[in-house]
Formats: structure tokens, C-alpha cells, sequence
């Protein structure tokens, strides 16, 4: 994982999208791809601009695998 601050050429060019499940009261987090499937960029939608997390495609991949096995359910209580 890389964490970067500003619009670097590959996230200006990366496609952003929130969950539906976002709301209006500023709880929303973006994912974008990085063009070229190079990896992923995790931001805050409020703050566009601001830090970015980056992560390769096996990081992401190991993260949602372990969301849909349940291992972070614990989180949501």
C-alpha cells in the first residue's frame, strides 16, 4: 500500500464510484482503478484532492476476499 496526497496523473484518470449505501452526512468513501489495472485508490468523496491509499491488485483482492468471508464483520457493531 502507498499513501499519497494530491492528483497524481494515474488518479486524475482513474474512474471513481461510492457505494450506493453512502449518505448525504459525509460518510463516504471512493474506489478507483487505476488506469491499465496497474491497482486501486481508496479517498474521502469530501476531500477529492486530499491523501489517497493505494493498492496493488492482490492487496485489493486479498481485502475483498476477506469481506466476503467475513473476517471484519466484527467491525460494524
Amino acid at each position: 500500500m502507498t499513501h499519497t496526497h494530491g492528483a497524481a496523473p494515474e488518479l486524475a484518470a482513474a474512474t471513481w464510484r461510492k457505494s450506493r449505501r453512502s449518505g448525504a452526512d459525509g460518510n463516504c468513501v471512493e474506489i478507483g482503478r487505476l488506469p491499465g489495472g496497474d491497482g486501486y485508490a481508496i479517498r474521502h468523496s469530501r476531500d477529492p484532492g486530499g491523501p489517497v491509499l493505494l493498492y496493488t491488485p492482490a492487496e485489493m483482492s486479498a481485502f475483498l476476499l476477506g469481506v466476503y468471508d467475513g473476517e471484519f464483520d466484527d467491525l460494524l457493531s
